[in-house]
């Protein structure tokens, strides 16, 4: 078992994000999972990503507040504990459009290539 104290997560930078600190719950680590990784979003009002896309899929726990995920034009927003799942190549924007703190769990493969 690989505990991780929440003290102990580091954040990250994720790619075409903006008003959100990520912290590394599980992942990229020794001992850690060997097929994904873990990470917790907190994004502030106005915070969002994208529009863009990544090759692997991803899934989104909303955790606090609420998520508004764009798809083709259309907009779904998740609150508390809903989910979703992203495929991979698919181009989403996501955006807090509440003046609430959105806490978020992303759960998504590592990168082909990524040391684990």
């Amino acid at each position: 078992m690989k505990v991780k104290r929440f003290t102990d997560a580091q954040p990250y930078e994720a790619p075409n994000h903006f008003g959100v600190t990520g912290l590394r719950l599980q992942g990229f680590e020794d001992g850690g999972p060997t097929n994904q990784w873990v990470g917790l979003s907190q994004f502030l009002p106005g915070g969002g990503a994208g529009p863009d896309s990544s090759p692997m899929e991803k899934v989104y726990v909303v955790l606090e507040g609420e998520m508004t995920v764009t798809i083709d034009g259309k907009d779904t927003v998740l609150g508390r504990f809903d989910s979703c799942t992203i495929p991979g190549g698919e181009v989403r924007k996501i955006e807090n459009r509440t003046n609430d703190i959105c806490k978020m769990l992303v759960i998504m493969p590592y990168p082909q290539g990524a040391k684990k």
